[in-house]
């Protein structure tokens, strides 16, 4: 059956399947058995955490089917997937050859939209999704309005639209994976931060990864913002199908053109939203405004003031929500200053173009770096660093492909290689990287890697690095 023909039907007895449990499978599930639909979830895992929530799920009449995500069950009239599961998993396959449509989370909030409902400033991009969507609320809440950060950020779409609270506008983050699933999304405006290779295992190809990507700007109604120092963003905006009058609005960290947010003299400043925006420009706040002013945040800051003014915020909204912002944990975070050498967590720069944007912040540098490579290769990263480092400490499984890089385009650098694993690997890595660094230079944890090999996640990688910074603090020791 159509889109449409979905959207319009009275949910009332009709036989869905919600493919995952999880984050956004279980709210999903709840949502559609309220609805009336009769709701099947098939998960691929039969553990402790999926039974308990499978019995949650069946004590209010939804049935559950564990450990067989692959047969599509019989009768099925429409899947809503998580956004993790692949494309060419057999249930999709199944449910193709049936004809049967495939939602994503985000896909099913927004045809589940009340009429007055909240519209939604989007965010995509490998790198920096998460910080832009919560500079972007800060800015939002600055201004006076009701709004929330949501989507793939851990608030589910599903409970934001559904819930009792009301919004005036939306600051939603989405990864590529939930894009793929959402067809009908049409966002007031929408950003693209960033492109480079990542999870092309899941989407196929680069070309797949990034027509996934600019879904984001289809059918946008007041701006596409896009990054003037990656083509590939603009292009996307180029090829987007868009509501009439829609503009592409670029920043840079260069002095802005027209229709573009840019930085003047240590000023970001609109170039856009402005009349007679050949001639004039808008001050929107300072670079010492944005905390960590690290160029990659700088760049997350003016995309999301692009969200901000063109949804009609004034400039005064953006320095104050820009001001009241601090990031995460784990994401350029200041950890300690020890006689002289800064130590800073970037333990969520998980793949290369992350780490490069981290490394661009600081000089010099000890690296600590390494871990599940996930099919990366670093001699670019390197090259582009090599001129910034002192040392590197490489941990992790992968770390001789970073070892090999190292010897490639920074002979001269020392590395300290650490063959360990166990709990007191970091401890011992920011100990060396203590012993190369000098007073001014900065011990930075980008480790260009996934965690897994030796951590639960990244969150826990940058745990054990800031507790052995101040176990390093407490000994007087630098």
């Amino acid at each position: 059956m159509g889109s449409r023909e979905v959207s319009e039907l009275d949910w009332q007895g009709k036989k869905v399947t919600v493919a995952g449990l999880g984050v956004s499978g279980i709210p999903a599930a709840r949502a559609l058995h309220a609805l009336g639909a009769v709701v099947t979830v098939v998960n691929d895992g039969d553990d402790e955490r999926s039974r308990a929530q499978a019995a949650e799920l069946e004590a209010v009449g939804v049935t559950v089917r564990l450990g067989d995500g692959a047969t599509l069950p019989p009768g099925t009239e429409l899947i809503v997937t998580a956004p993790g599961w692949q494309p060419d998993k057999p249930l999709f396959l199944a449910a193709a050859e049936a004809g049967v449509e495939i939602w994503g989370d985000v896909e099913l909030a927004w045809r589940l939209r009340g009429p007055d409902a909240a519209p939604w400033l989007a965010v995509t991009g490998t790198n920096g999704k998460t910080t832009t969507v919560r500079m972007l609320a800060a800015i939002l809440e600055a201004a006076g309005l009701r709004t929330a950060a949501v989507g793939n950020i851990g608030v589910s779409l599903l409970d934001a639209v559904l819930g009792d609270e009301e919004y005036d506008v939306l600051a939603v983050e989405l990864s590529s994976y939930q894009l793929h699933w959402a067809p009908s999304l049409r966002a007031h405006s929408a950003a693209v931060l960033n492109l480079a290779p990542d999870h092309l295992d899941w989407h196929g190809s680069m070309e797949a990864y990034a027509a996934d990507k600019g879904r984001i700007y289809e059918g946008n109604q007041v701006a596409c913002v896009y990054n003037v120092a990656d083509k590939a963003t603009e292009d996307l905006v180029r090829e987007a199908d868009v509501e009439e009058g829609c503009r592409a609005i670029g920043f840079t960290l260069g002095t802005p053109g027209p229709s573009q947010l840019g930085i003047v003299e240590g000023i970001l400043v609109d170039r856009a939203f402005v009349e007679n925006r050949q001639k004039n420009a808008q001050e929107l706040a300072e670079v010492a405004d944005v905390q960590p002013p690290a160029p990659h945040n700088i760049a997350n800051a003016l995309a999301a003031a692009a969200l901000a003014r063109a949804f009609g915020v004034e400039p005064k909204a953006v320095r104050d929500g820009l001001r009241a912002f601090r990031p995460d944990p784990h994401r350029i975070e200041l950890v300690e200053e020890i006689e002289g050498v800064v130590y800073v967590d970037d333990s969520k720069a998980t793949n290369t173009h992350a780490a490069e944007a981290s490394l661009a912040a600081y000089d010099p540098i000890v690296w600590i770096a390494g871990g599940l490579a996930k099919g990366a290769e670093f001699d670019e990263l390197v090259r582009n660093a090599a001129q910034r480092l002192r040392g590197v400490v490489l941990i992790g499984q992968d770390r001789a492909l970073i070892r090999e890089a190292l010897a490639r385009h920074a002979p001269e650098v020392p590395v300290v290689d650490l063959d360990r694993t166990d709990t007191g690997a970091m401890s011992a890595a920011v100990q060396e990287a203590a012993s190369l660094a000098r007073p001014g230079d900065t011990v930075l944890l980008a480790p260009a890697c996934a965690s897994m090999d030796m951590f639960t996640n990244y969150n826990k990688r940058g745990e054990a690095f800031a507790d052995a910074v101040r176990a390093l603090a407490a000994t007087g020791r630098a």
